[in-house]
């Protein structure tokens, strides 16, 4: 009687071993897979341009707030406001000299704070910066590459609190072309990803309010201030000049969101 006992108990035992190994197995293939993706989503190296910018002039004032970097015109107060998603793997601070230059043109600037730095992971944050700021009367967001489609994200899912948007190097997976947004859209002659900015589909999916900067030989890379992006050919201009041109048609749209 003992025995039979003991040969009943072996199939149990054995799938509790089973379970056990696949558990072990499980566990160690999530360790795994958490440790390369820290690994690949290590930050890109910033360039001292990005950090020395995180800093006040005489016509734009710096303040970081709950993590975003935040920059306030000095003089009279601002009613326009931009909301900029950084690009993926970029620290924030990768886009604060464009930041800055804008702010000094007479608007409010957040560049927000993301999970990983991927805007993918924080795609409302754009959210508690508008309600933080009640005196600002119309805003645009934007952003740099994957940045700037989780923008275009968070226009799709609020409607009625954007009214413009500003893509760099980047387009927008989502249809926007109901919402009469203006629209800005600036890149590169040298970004391998131009024909994703440029297709007549995506193209579409913005409405009718939008305007090109187009700029001869600048790549994917130069729109911040940062290095080591991927498989980016190098640019033929540097890196000043077409900063230039991208806070310039910005704030091309920012002018056109209104004063009031």
């Amino acid at each position: 009687m003992t025995t039979v006992a003991q040969d009943e108990k072996k199939p149990f035992v054995t799938r509790s071993r089973v379970l056990k190994a696949l558990l072990g197995v499980l566990a160690v293939i999530l360790v795994v897979a958490i440790a390369g993706f820290l690994w690949w989503a290590q930050p890109q190296p910033l360039l001292p341009e990005a950090t020395a910018a995180l800093s006040s002039t005489p016509a734009a004032s710096y303040a970081e707030v709950d993590g975003n970097l935040t920059y306030t015109p000095v003089g009279a107060a601002a009613t326009v406001g931009l909301v900029l998603y950084p690009g993926g793997k970029v620290p924030p601070a990768g886009y604060a000299p464009q930041a800055r230059a804008i702010a000094e043109k007479g608007y409010l600037v957040v560049i927000v704070s993301v999970p990983f730095n991927l805007a993918v992971f924080g795609i409302d944050a754009a959210g508690p910066v508008i309600k933080a700021h009640p005196e600002i009367h119309h805003w645009a967001v934007g952003g740099h590459s994957l940045g700037g489609s989780m923008a275009a994200q968070f226009v799709d899912s609020h409607p009625d609190t954007v009214d413009g948007l500003g893509l760099w190097a980047s387009y927008s997976a989502a249809d926007l072309s109901q919402d009469g947004l203006a629209v800005v859209s600036a890149y590169g002659t040298l970004d391998q990803g131009m024909a994703s900015y440029t297709s007549p589909a995506n193209v579409a999916k913005l409405g009718t309010d939008v305007s090109f900067t187009v700029i001869e030989g600048g790549n994917h890379e130069q729109m911040g201030w940062y290095t080591g992006q991927p498989n980016d050919p190098p640019a033929t201009i540097p890196r000043a000049d077409q900063q230039v041109q991208v806070v310039a048609a910005t704030v091309t749209l920012l002018a056109s969101l209104g004063t009031d």
